[in-house]
């Protein structure tokens, strides 16, 4: 084998890879050492030419700057990707927005401590609705970026080419609001299709079943991931849920005591902006349901 070269993972097809090496930029398939590697898209990693065959292999995983987490079922976390720098969180106008799913990865990239941006997709279905537009206008007001865009038309695509260009960016969301029309659009190609059929209540089912990181028209990349449709960050303990909703930790600094929850407290500014109309009442009960949830994956109850 020769000497390890650094890599990045550009695509994951179970215990396969596909990685672009960082000198000269080819892309190569490789295979995992041993079983204690588990590889994800974004990964920087250090992969060897094994002698007569086509396959690299890789070797060790490099320092993650991040790590975009969800828990599994068995209790453990599931690393989704890594070494992203910016995380696009798309809904639309069908299905009927879960803003819940929203605030859930909102809340992964604020403790990611990556900028994160709101995308209301297929706006060529007709006007935005009163309830749309109110829940975008409470995004805007915390300084999120929320834009309002259609992959089939090109609608305002501009604005999110913007924001993601130069980035290892991730597109995440409910299934079925285009995640991969979105993705096609920036791309300027067909590099990747998904099958999505419809589920209970109108809901789309993702079949995309590897990740994948794609370039981007105007420079930097996307990862394309399966869909996930319980997505809930992995968060070590509930102190920790009140920095991934901007509002109640900029009021919860001012709460008379330092571990309020938030809940029934005395002297919690965090219920008194919420009664004085400062802070959204929807807002409050993501962050609510986050809490109970994170209590719920301590006592591995997820």
């Amino acid at each position: 084998m020769t000497e390890p070269q650094q890599a990045v993972v550009t695509a994951t097809y179970g215990h396969r890879m596909q990685l672009r090496l960082i000198s000269g930029g080819d892309t190569v398939s490789a295979r995992i050492k041993g079983r204690e590697l588990r590889p994800v898209c974004g990964d920087r990693v250090l992969a060897k030419a094994i002698d007569n065959e086509p396959d690299w292999l890789i070797v060790d995983i490099l320092p993650r700057s991040n790590e975009l987490t969800r828990p599994n079922q068995r209790g453990k976390t599931e690393i989704l990707a890594a070494n992203l720098d910016f995380i696009a969180v798309a809904c639309a106008a069908a299905p009927r927005p879960d803003w819940y799913i929203v605030d859930r990865y909102l809340c992964a990239a604020e403790l990611m401590r990556l900028p994160s941006a709101v995308v209301f997709n297929k706006a060529d279905l007709g006007t935005l609705d009163p309830e749309a537009e109110a829940e975008l206008a409470v995004y805007r007001a915390l300084n999120y970026d929320a834009i309002v865009c259609s992959a089939r038309t090109a609608l305002n695509l501009d604005r999110l080419e913007a924001l993601l260009e130069g980035r290892v960016a991730i597109i995440v969301g409910q299934s079925g609001v285009g995640k991969s029309s979105l993705i096609n659009a920036i791309t300027r190609s067909e590099q990747r299709t998904a099958s999505v059929s419809a589920g209970r209540g109108g809901e789309g089912r993702h079949t995309t079943v590897n990740s994948v990181m794609l370039a981007q028209a105007l420079g930097g990349y996307i990862v394309d991931s399966p869909g996930v449709r319980d997505y809930a960050p992995a968060i070590a303990n509930v102190a920790e849920v009140e920095f991934g909703f901007r509002e109640i930790h900029s009021h919860g600094v001012n709460c008379r005591f330092a571990n309020c929850r938030h809940r029934r407290e005395p002297g919690c500014a965090v219920k008194a902006a919420l009664e004085s109309g400062d802070i959204s009442e929807r807002r409050f009960e993501s962050y609510r349901r986050m809490l109970l949830l994170t209590e719920q994956q301590g006592r591995g109850r997820y």
